[in-house]
């Protein structure tokens, strides 16, 4: 069992940075694939970034490409999510999620309860 609880939300403006992070319990954290995704009002949750196990292999949705950075620290079992040059249409609820298999979509088995990202124009 894993409990992803995140955290790192507010209210920026347009431009601006933010940097979530995602603490996870149990000691397999560096066994898991992680991954955010964001669901904004009236949308689908979407797939934000990924990395993979050992942080070799990361993914990135073109939308936050050379914008957002994923990063993970097994010893704090913690990933993160580095947000800057941030606009108006990032503005969502932020999920962090873990799965044994690496991917882009929504199928990660366990998930955290969302930090909400509000970016000002």
């Amino acid at each position: 069992q894993v409990q992803l609880v995140e955290s790192g939300g507010g209210l920026v403006q347009a431009g601006g940075s933010l940097r979530l992070s995602c603490t996870a319990s149990g000691r397999t954290f560096s066994s898991y694939a992680m991954a955010w995704f964001r669901q904004a009002p009236g949308k689908e949750r979407e797939f934000v970034a990924a990395i993979g196990w050992n942080g070799e292999i990361e993914y990135y949705a073109d939308s936050v490409k050379g914008r957002f950075t994923i990063s993970r620290d097994d010893a704090k079992n913690t990933v993160y999510l580095e947000m800057n040059s941030l606009k108006s249409e990032d503005t969502a609820v932020y999920y962090c999620a873990a799965d044994s298999v690496l991917s882009i979509t929504i199928n990660y088995y366990y998930w955290g309860q969302g930090t909400q990202v509000t970016v000002s124009s």
